[in-house]
């Protein structure tokens, strides 16, 4: 009995003592949790507040920008113009006067278009056109394209950020490279752009164009120089920096700018299939700028220096062509002007100029630019080859009009009896009365009737009425000498064809055509 007791009263102590312990730690337990959560209420109600010791936002101060586009377009910029022209037409002239500057519409234009079309008194019609253009002298004297302005009766001229319209007037043009110099009075100094010297400039080089493209002033475009000395796009003098920064009807006159922020070239011309950009502009070179700027200003008209010669470089330049002539380069003479001072000094049609001035001759440049850099009434002093021998002449260069005069456009070609053909030619005697009608009366050969389309004589750039003299420096006098002359040619040979071709009502050209012989041909 009293062993029981004991039992229960010790049971009853320890359950007493863990109930103490469950207790107390139920009393931490619930101490921890409350702080926590006070904790995150109280964080949670901070950020309501507006009293609290958070910082606010502020917009900060503009910082200067680091982009090298912006800095050049903020140079630049102030100097590129608007130009709009009127020109007044008679009436059925079309309106499209030029496919460079951008024409907008004007719905009361058209209802006068339509309400007077088809009658002989009509008024005349107004033709609005824009362009662009980059002032080069604080005075007003602005740069811009021949195309721009020519014709024109009325120049206005909006400078960048002015609403005020200038009239413009002409200083002078040059049709041969595109360029012509305007001048306004603003009766205040103008911005001006630096002109470069685009000689340096490299393919790959980043540049801008700037100018009003569809009318829409002071837009800036970004691209590479994608080539140089870009020839066959324009005249004999336009020879461009390739482009595409992106160039639209209106940015025509305005400048390409290079990094440095100077101006490296005219925007001109474009090629494209929809009169917009596609990625092919045309810009000519500053340093050809320069010097028809400075003879415009100078004596209101470029002068350009001439012997009387004419060629083709792609031609005269083939190097089949040059060592059948016994020469590893050289420009080959297609035609030499009567009276001219080439003549004079003993030159003739396919003789071949290696130097001028003791520096060799590669290219058309190289024949082309130091002639006009002389002085009119100065000699030159050219080595060539005439039949393999070298001479040498010093003919006196003469004021370019003055040797070549306006001609009449060349003759159309003369047809005549297909015969059987090689290489796609079709080729006939030369009888007097064909020989009187391509202006060889007295000249042996045969004359080309008929080039056959996608022939190896169409890529060789035979036309019809071209008179064969020679093939391989054989002399070709008859049918019968041509097809003997081409009968032993095998695939792979080189052949040269020497070529008599009409340039206008009293001029023959001597011209070499070359290539290799394909291997598909019939012979």
């Amino acid at each position: 009995m009293g062993d029981q007791v004991k039992e229960l009263l010790n049971w009853a102590r320890q359950r007493k003592i863990l109930a103490g312990i469950f207790v107390s730690f139920t009393l931490v337990v619930g101490i921890l949790i409350g702080s926590i959560v006070s904790g995150r209420v109280s964080a949670t109600k901070g950020f309501g507040f507006a009293g609290t010791t958070a910082t606010p936002l502020t917009v900060p101060d503009p910082i200067p920008a680091t982009n090298t586009f912006a800095g050049i377009v903020n140079k630049v910029e102030p100097a590129v113009v608007n130009i709009a022209t009127t020109q007044v037409l008679e009436k059925k002239q079309s309106r499209k006067r030029r496919s460079q500057p951008y024409d907008q519409d004007d719905p009361m234009q058209d209802f006068f278009d339509r309400f007077f079309d088809g009658r002989p008194d009509g008024p005349p019609q107004a033709d609005r056109s824009l362009g662009s253009g980059v002032i080069v002298d604080k005075r007003g004297y602005i740069l811009t394209n021949n195309h721009v302005v020519e014709q024109a009766t009325k120049i206005q001229v909006q400078l960048a950020g002015e609403t005020t319209r200038y009239t413009a007037k002409v200083v002078g043009v040059d049709e041969e490279t595109d360029l012509a110099v305007i001048k306004i009075d603003a009766n205040k100094e103008l911005p001006v752009a630096k002109l470069g010297n685009s000689d340096g400039v490299q393919v790959g080089d980043w540049v801008l164009a700037i100018g009003s493209p569809f009318g829409l002033q002071a837009t800036v475009t970004a691209g590479i120089i994608s080539a140089k000395d870009r020839a066959g796009i324009g005249q004999q003098f336009q020879r461009f920096l390739q482009t595409d920064a992106a160039i639209n009807p209106g940015n025509s006159g305005g400048p390409l700018v290079d990094l440095s922020g100077q101006v490296i070239g005219i925007n001109t011309a474009i090629i494209t299939s929809n009169r917009g950009y596609e990625g092919v502009g045309f810009a000519l070179p500053s340093t050809m700028a320069i010097k028809v700027y400075d003879q415009i200003i100078k004596q209101g008209r470029v002068t350009r220096g001439s012997i009387g010669v004419s060629f083709q470089e792609e031609i005269s330049t083939n190097p089949i062509t040059l060592k059948s002539l016994g020469t590893p380069y050289g420009i080959v003479i297609e035609t030499v002007q009567p009276g001219s001072p080439a003549e004079k000094a003993g030159l003739k049609g396919g003789d071949v100029i290696t130097s001028v001035n003791g520096h060799p001759v590669k290219t058309g440049n190289d024949l082309v630019n130091p002639i006009l850099d002389t002085p009119i009434g100065n000699k030159i002093k050219l080595t060539y080859k005439r039949d393999r021998v070298q001479k040498e002449a010093t003919p006196t260069v003469e004021d370019k009009t003055r040797v070549f005069p306006n001609t009449v456009g060349r003759m159309s070609d003369q047809p005549g009896e297909v015969a059987p053909s090689e290489f796609g030619l079709h080729v006939e005697e030369m009888t007097p009365e064909r020989g009187r009608r391509v202006g060889v009366e007295a000249q042996k050969g045969v004359i080309v009737t008929e080039v056959e389309p996608a022939s190896f004589a169409e890529d060789l750039l035979f036309l019809r009425g071209d008179v064969i003299t020679e093939i391989n420096r054989t002399p070709i006098n008859s049918v019968a000498d041509y097809r003997k002359a081409v009968s032993n040619l095998k695939a792979g040979d080189d052949i040269v064809f020497k070529v008599l071709r009409r340039q206008d009502t009293d001029r023959m050209a001597t011209v070499y055509l070359s290539g290799k012989v394909p291997s598909d041909t019939q012979q």
